[in-house]
């Protein structure tokens, strides 16, 4: 009883801390997707409690992100324009389909999702994102407006803008900036409210507004019943789209948050009730014109520094947001601009960290990717970047995959094991047959070549006997399968004997039924086995011998 007392103090000491860092990071991440404050704390409240009540996850924080917050921008900057009303009902029907996807995922028990995202390309995504943010808080840091939002352009806008630069707004985001990195070491300490009420004086006592620097303004938070966009079934057609590459950067984002602090713990967590819990926040925060919500790594992290122990802490976060929200949401209009982008830049700041991109070059294993992910979103753009990057990792993938593999297998010493000649000088190939096993997974794109290369390597040798291993094929698709049965009937043809060894229980059923006629006609011509390539030689030794003994 007093260890969960003791736990419920700390969850509720948690709570409060991290709620200093949330309600700024709501405000700033509004201020990254172009929309108004509102939309990002509606979005935390949303979040904590849905997540708070559905999920699994004791440390994540469930809110707006940055890299959703830009995603959302990227994705309402491709849409046609209108009303400022319109733009609203566009992006709450976006972040209801996000939430739908989710939902479709869960239904599905598409838990792995987020593999369909290489770590590499998140990374370098993540990196490149991190960089297109800043890069943007600068015109609003500086009081200036470039012509420009894309960084190809942007930065030489900024820079032809030189002699209008706003140095008094620039020394204010850095010196917020700078107390922001300081009071990270005391994780338990709201740093982001600290800089803010700091913010808020230092405007006040030096009157920054005289001085260009802007401030935040007017928050109208106001709780209206939910709405359902009203909008054309094109326009629901282009927002599915955008939503699903919305979906996909949330899910990835939020479910290695929860899983790296799971496994940190030693937690277990259902990943499709996290894919409800996600998508049933996503479609409240559409119904109340919010934005899109996924639990953050720096928010997470933050929740897990300060010693929280269950979801409970979230809920508390929830409710301190609201009686900040009620008491002193007017100071929050007196927040000056550059010390609210400082707040933007020290949240995406750990993504800056080259550490995590380091073992790929170390590994000399797809550094390609990482830095095509990074090129990517710097040169096209947030969305574009990232569907460029995962068309090229998928590319490389089947490039990759393409290749036919085939292993010439002999038997090691006086066991029954057969293992790749190439890599075992001791090992003997058989002096009546000729053993390959396929090295990658059969499917359209390799089979025709790879058993091309084994009719060649058949055509240069004596043997009379073939085996071949599909031990690496655990399914087979339609041109697999039809390039099996014209390899089955090339063997046939030669009169040689030809055996399937190590299939799998679907690709043995599969073949049984697609060489039924093959199987009939001449049993002793082909054999299929789910069992070792040993055993495969036995069976073909035992069919000599019947052979010979008829």
């Amino acid at each position: 009883m007093a260890s969960m007392s003791t736990n419920r103090w700390q969850d509720a000491s948690a709570g409060l801390s991290i709620a200093g860092l949330l309600l700024p990071e709501a405000v700033a991440y509004a201020s990254i997707a172009n929309l108004s404050p509102q939309a990002g704390i509606l979005a935390l409240f949303v979040g904590l409690l849905v997540y708070g009540l559905l999920g699994t996850s004791r440390f994540a924080i469930v809110s707006a992100t940055s890299s959703s917050a830009a995603v959302l921008a990227a994705a309402m900057a491709s849409l046609s324009g209108g009303t400022a009303g319109h733009k609203l009902m566009l992006m709450a029907g976006l972040v209801m389909l996000t939430g739908a996807f989710f939902l479709l995922a869960w239904l599905a028990r598409l838990g792995s999702i987020t593999e369909f995202i290489a770590k590499p390309v998140l990374r370098g995504f993540s990196f490149g994102l991190a960089i297109v943010i800043i890069v943007k808080q600068l015109p609003s840091v500086l009081g200036v407006q470039p012509a420009h939002s894309d960084l190809l352009h942007l930065l030489p806008d900024l820079l032809a803008s030189a002699g209008q630069w706003n140095w008094t707004g620039a020394a204010v985001c850095a010196l917020a900036l700078l107390l922001l990195f300081v009071f990270r070491r005391w994780q338990r300490w709201p740093a982001g409210l600290i800089v803010i009420a700091l913010g808020i004086a230092a405007g006040r006592w030096l009157d920054l507004s005289s001085h260009g620097v802007s401030l935040v303004g007017h928050i109208d938070l106001t709780l209206a019943m939910p709405v359902f966009p009203q909008l054309t079934q094109a326009e629901w057609t282009r927002l599915a789209e955008l939503a699903f590459a919305l979906a996909l950067i949330l899910y990835a984002e939020s479910y290695g948050s929860i899983r790296n602090f799971a496994l940190k713990h030693g937690d277990t967590v259902a990943a499709e009730r996290d894919l409800l819990a996600l998508g049933l926040a996503n479609v409240v925060a559409g119904l109340f014109q919010a934005m899109p919500v996924g639990a953050g790594y720096s928010a997470t992290s933050a929740n897990d520094a300060a010693g929280a122990t269950s979801r409970l802490a979230g809920l508390v976060a929830a409710v301190v947001v609201g009686l900040i929200v009620l008491t002193m949401l007017p100071l929050v209009a007196l927040v000056p601009v550059p010390v609210l982008a400082a707040v933007v830049i020290h949240a995406v700041s750990h993504t800056l960290n080259p550490v995590a991109l380091k073992p790929y070059f170390s590994w000399r294993r797809d550094r390609l990717l990482v830095l095509v992910a990074i090129a990517g979103v710097l040169l096209f753009g947030v969305l574009d970047g990232l569907l460029v990057a995962i068309a090229i990792s998928l590319a490389l993938m089947l490039r990759r995959l393409s290749q036919p593999g085939l292993s010439v297998l002999g038997r090691l010493g006086d066991s029954h094991d057969y293992v790749k000649l190439a890599q075992h000088p001791t090992a003997r190939a058989a002096a009546d047959m000729l053993i390959l096993r396929v090295d990658e997974p059969l499917f359209f794109v390799n089979a025709e070549r790879s058993l091309h290369l084994a009719r060649t390597m058949l055509e240069d040798s004596q043997v009379r006997k073939l085996i071949l291993s599909l031990e690496e094929s655990p399914d087979l698709d339609g041109s697999s399968v039809e390039a099996l049965r014209d390899f089955a009937l090339f063997v046939h043809q030669r009169g040689l004997r030809l055996a399937l060894a190590r299939l799998k229980e679907p690709v043995f059923d599969l073949l049984q039924s697609a060489m039924q006629d093959l199987l009939a006609e001449s049993p002793q011509a082909l054999v299929l086995s789910e069992l070792s390539v040993a055993e495969a030689v036995r069976l073909l030794a035992s069919v000599d011998s019947t052979l010979h003994e008829n």
